[in-house]
This record gives C-alpha cells, structure tokens and sequence, in this order.
C-alpha cells in the first residue's frame, strides 16, 4: 500500500489533477469514482494508472480488476494519500488516469456545437453532457474557454467525454472544419427567435459565456443570430441552460 503523498507517482496524479498544462502535454486526464470508470472501461479507454483504497465497494473493485486485466497499472492506497491527490472532499475510494484520445469525426458534419469563451468547469460539463444527450457529432473548444479535462468538468459531464468528439481548436481551425455548415451564434435578444431558425440544415452552434459574451471571433464566424425569447424579463438566462434549449430545439426540428 501506497501510503505517503510523496511517493512519485501519487504527485504525477497531482500535477496532473491541477495543472491544465500537464494534462495537455502529456494528453492524459484523471477521473474519479466508480460510475466515470465502469464507462471508461466499458469504452476501451486506456488507462495509465488505477490507484484504489481498501474500502473501495464491490462493484469498484470489479473495475480495478477489468483494468488489471487489460495490462493497467494498479495500485493501493491510503485513504490519506487517495484525499491528497483527489478533487473531492469526499473520494469515492478510485481514481484513474486516461489517455485523452479523439473520436474519429464522421464523413459529413451536420451538427456542430462551440463553447466559446466558456470559464465555468460546471456549465462546461453541463453542456458537453446535453450535447451527447441530443447526438452532437463534434465539440470544438476555441481559446478561452476553460479547460474540458479538468476534474470538475468531467464529474459535471458525468461520461460526456467518452461519447463525443472533442478538440481543442484555434479559430482558423475552427473555421476550416466547418465548409458548408450555417454557423448560429446564440445572442441575447438579438437575430430571429429560436424556433423560427432553420436548424434542420447542417449547422454549427455557438454558445458564449454568460460573463463576456461571444468572443469577436466568434462573431465574424458566425452567418445567423438566434436568440431565447424572454418573455418573464430576464437579461440573460444561465449559459448551460441556454445552451440546452437551442441544443434540443436542434433535435426537436429534425425529429419525425
């Protein structure tokens, strides 16, 4: 058992649970508790280090023998050492580091949708689990939105990351993926209401933060406005919400 702080590889998981930096360098993500891993496991993801406490339930101790079995390093900690290098205040007992890798993208891209300028770890999450909830084929992250790997984005996407494609792009890039594609820029009370978009074409969406707005790229990129009726007053609505809302307006308008 693994029962100092120090020991190097509990410091790698460390670094790794705080530095964005090392997480995109070494393209390698830390998650935590037994629901996240069954996924991970279940979806074939890499894993580069399990570390464990003894108290682990049954159902956990299943995961860290499947990835055992698939050639994992595996390791038993302390509850100490496991608090040390957790997020949480309370860990559930498991940890795991993954290797960060891409989904292929589809031939033909129709549904695309663009965080931009995103600083919040929980609206993150929220959004990228309502865009695999709806069947969005690609997220592409620009500079300035917050890091998608970071513990608290990950436990709010609760397994988004497993099922979508997510990059990490620059505007041009961006710009270069989506040939074709009508790009809507969400605004707040600016462009034609939601429902009266033609959101049945292939489309890229763009969601700005509720603090700043759309970045000036953004703006540029983008070939429609929509925005959220409110009739009850409001000036804004919370950013995963209203991302939710235009999401599923997506789905609602190409469904049978």
């Amino acid at each position: 058992m693994i029962t100092s702080p120090q020991n190097p590889r509990m410091k790698w998981l460390h670094a790794l649970q705080r530095q964005p930096r090392q997480r995109r360098e070494e393209r390698i993500f830390v998650i935590e508790g037994v629901r996240l891993a069954e996924e991970a496991l279940a979806g074939g993801w890499n894993a580069r280090l399990v570390v464990y406490t003894e108290d682990l339930n049954e159902r956990g101790r299943a995961v860290v023998a499947g990835f055992a079995a698939c050639g994992a390093p595996v390791e038993l900690v302390s509850g100490a050492v496991l608090r040390s290098v957790s997020d949480t205040e309370t860990p559930q007992g498991l940890l795991v580091a993954l290797d960060w890798r891409v989904a292929a993208l589809p031939d033909h891209l129709d549904f695309v949708f663009i965080p931009d300028k995103l600083r919040d770890p929980g609206n993150l999450g929220a959004m990228l689990r309502t865009a695999a909830a709806a069947g969005v084929q690609a997220v592409f992250l620009p500079p300035e939105t917050t890091d998608a790997f970071a513990p608290k984005v990950l436990r709010a996407g609760m397994g988004a990351h497993f099922r979508l494609h997510i990059q990490v792009l620059d505007w041009e890039e961006i710009a270069e993926m989506l040939p074709g594609l009508n790009i809507y820029l969400a605004s707040a009370g600016d462009g034609l209401p939601y429902t009266q978009a033609d959101f049945k074409s292939p489309l890229a969406l763009i969601v700005g933060g509720e603090a700043e707005g759309a970045s000036p790229q953004a703006t540029r990129l983008s070939t429609a406005r929509v925005h959220i009726p409110m009739p009850g007053g409001s000036e804004s609505l919370n950013a995963a919400i209203a991302g939710g809302v235009l999401i599923f307006e997506v789905l609602r308008q190409r469904s049978p």
